[in-house]
C-alpha cells in the first residue's frame, strides 16, 4: 500500500479505486498508517470531495472493518431510524414503539449525549433499572418477542470510524460530506437493519447549518444505502428551533409518554408520525398514506403507548411510569426566565440551549462525565409567539442553585426579539427517498 500515491492521486481529485480505499482502512484501522498520512488523505479528500463510487467503497470497508450485526432473520421487517443529533430530539421514544406495533422490527443500536446534544440510552436510563447493556442473545430474544429492543453501543462496530472520527475532530476535516456521509452509513449498515429513515437536521442546533447542505448530505446518504441495496428515506427537518419543549432526560421522557398519549407538541408529533410512517411504508411495502393512517390510529388508540410500557418493562425498566409519570422526580431547584420585553420571538440559538441543559447537569462535554437525568429545561415559548412583559419564556431546572445563576447567563442569549409579527419556517423542508 503506497499511501503517498494514494494522497497525491486525491489531492489532484482523482478517484481512488475500491482497492486503495480498502487497504487504506484496513492499514489505518489495524495501525500500519500513520495518522498524519490519514489526515493528509482526509484533508485531500476535504478540498476534492469523491465519486458516488468512492464513499460507496469507503462507507463499506468502513461497515467491514469491525463487527456486523446480522439481522437477516427478520426479514425486510428490520427498521432503524437515525437523527444527525438535535436539541429535545426525542423522537426515537415514539419512533420505536410505535413502528414496532404496526409490525416493524426495531432493532437499534443508540448513543449517547455528547456537547449540546442529548442521547437515547441517556433518556432510557431515567427509568430505575432499564438495561441498555443485553447480551447478544437477550436482544434479538426481545426483538423476536416485543419487535423493540433499544441498546447501548456495544461490540466494536465500525471501528475504523470511530478511529478516523477522532483524527477528523482534531484536523479541522469533519465539514465533509463524502466522510460525514460513510460515517454515518458505515454505523447503520453494521447495525444490519434493512429499512433507514434518516431525520437530517438543519439550523443553529444542528451541525448542517443550512437546509441545502442537509439535503446534500440526505442524498448522498439515502443513494449509498440504495447502492447496499437497503430501503432508505431521509427527513431534512428544522432544527433552528428545539423539538418540542423539554430538553433534558426525564422532562423529554415524560414529554414523549404524552405525545405517545397523543397529547404532545405539534412539531414533535408530525416528525414522530412522518419518522414512523416512513419506516412501516418500507417495511410492509405499502403506499405512506396508508402507513401514515395506521400510524395515527395507533397513537390514537393507544396501541403505541402500550408498545412503549412493553418494551421497558422487558428490558428491565420500572414501566409502572408510563402509567404514572408523576414518579419521575425534576431537579430540586428551578428558575424561572421571564421576557423583560414584549413583542415577538425572532429566533432562537437552539445550540445554546443545548449548552445550557449541559451547564445544568443534563448533558456531558467528555464522554466519560456523570449527568443528572433530572435536570434540564421545559420551554414555554417558541420562535414566532408573541409575547408580553414578564411572560414566562423558559424554566430551569438543577440540584445546584449555582448551576441555575450561571446557566442563566448563557440562556439569556438564546432569544432575539422583533417588534413586528415574525414567520417560521416549516418544520419539515424536503423528503429524499431513493
Amino acid at each position: 500500500m503506497d499511501m503517498y500515491e494514494i494522497i497525491t492521486k486525491k489531492k489532484h481529485g482523482l478517484p481512488l479505486s475500491e482497492t486503495e480505499i480498502c487497504g487504506f482502512i484496513d492499514g489505518y484501522t489495524k495501525g500500519d498508517i500513520p495518522d498524519y498520512q490519514a489526515s493528509a488523505l482526509m484533508m485531500a479528500i476535504c478540498f476534492q470531495g469523491m465519486t458516488d463510487e468512492e464513499i460507496l467503497a469507503l462507507t463499506d470497508a468502513m461497515a467491514k472493518s469491525g463487527d456486523e450485526l446480522n439481522l437477516e432473520e427478520f426479514g425486510t421487517l428490520s427498521s432503524d431510524k437515525h437523527s444527525t443529533g438535535g436539541v429535545g430530539d426525542k423522537t426515537t421514544l415514539i419512533v420505536a414503539p410505535l413502528a414496532a406495533s404496526l409490525g416493524c422490527k426495531m432493532a437499534k443500536m443508540s448513543g449517547r449525549g455528547l456537547g449540546h446534544t442529548g442521547g437515547t440510552v441517556d433518556k432510557l436510563e431515567s427509568f430505575p433499572g432499564y438495561n441498555t447493556s443485553l447480551s447478544s442473545s437477550e436482544f434479538f430474544e426481545q426483538v423476536r418477542r416485543h419487535g423493540v429492543c433499544v441498546i447501548g453501543q456495544s461490540g466494536d462496530f465500525a471501528p475504523a470510524d470511530k478511529k478516523l472520527y477522532a483524527l477528523r475532530d482534531v484536523t479541522g476535516t469533519v465539514d465533509s460530506i463524502p466522510l460525514i456521509t460513510s460515517s454515518i452509513m458505515s454505523k447503520k449498515l453494521a447495525s444490519g437493519s434493512h429499512n433507514i429513515v434518516l431525520d437530517v437536521k438543519y439550523g443553529s442546533g444542528s451541525f448542517m447549518k443550512t437546509p441545502k447542505e442537509a439535503e446534500l448530505l440526505a442524498k448522498k446518504m439515502v443513494k449509498i444505502g440504495s447502492m447496499k441495496g437497503r430501503n432508505v428515506a431521509a427527513f431534512i427537518t428544522n432544527m433552528d428551533i428545539p423539538l418540542g419543549h423539554g430538553v433534558g432526560n426525564i422532562i423529554e421522557v415524560k414529554e414523549a409518554i404524552e405525545t405517545l398519549r397523543g397529547n404532545g407538541p405539534s412539531d414533535l408529533t408530525e416528525i414522530s408520525l412522518s419518522l414512523s410512517a416512513a419506516l412501516v411504508s418500507l417495511a410492509l411495502e405499502i403506499p405512506i398514506d396508508e402507513a401514515r393512517r395506521r400510524a395515527e390510529e395507533n397513537l390514537r388508540n393507544g396501541k403505541a403507548l402500550e408498545k412503549f410500557k412493553e418494551w421497558i418493562f422487558a428490558q428491565g425498566g420500572d414501566g409502572s411510569y408510563v402509567d404514572d409519570p408523576s414518579k419521575f422526580r425534576l431537579a430540586k431547584y428551578s428558575l424561572d426566565i421571564t421576557a423583560d420585553r414584549g413583542g415577538y420571538i425572532k429566533s432562537m440559538n437552539t445550540e445554546l440551549v443545548g449548552h445550557t441543559a449541559v451547564l445544568l447537569g443534563a448533558g456531558r462535554q467528555k464522554k466519560d462525565d456523570p449527568i443528572d437525568h433530572s435536570s434540564g429545561i421545559v420551554i414555554h415559548r417558541k420562535t414566532g409567539d408573541k409575547i408580553h412583559t414578564g411572560d414566562i419564556l423558559a424554566t430551569l431546572y438543577a440540584n445546584d442553585e449555582r448551576m441555575l445563576l450561571s446557566a442563566k447567563e448563557t440562556f439569556l442569549e438564546v432569544y432575539k426579539f422583533s417588534e413586528n409579527e415574525v414567520s417560521v419556517d416549516k418544520l419539515i423542508y424536503k423528503t429524499v427517498v431513493k
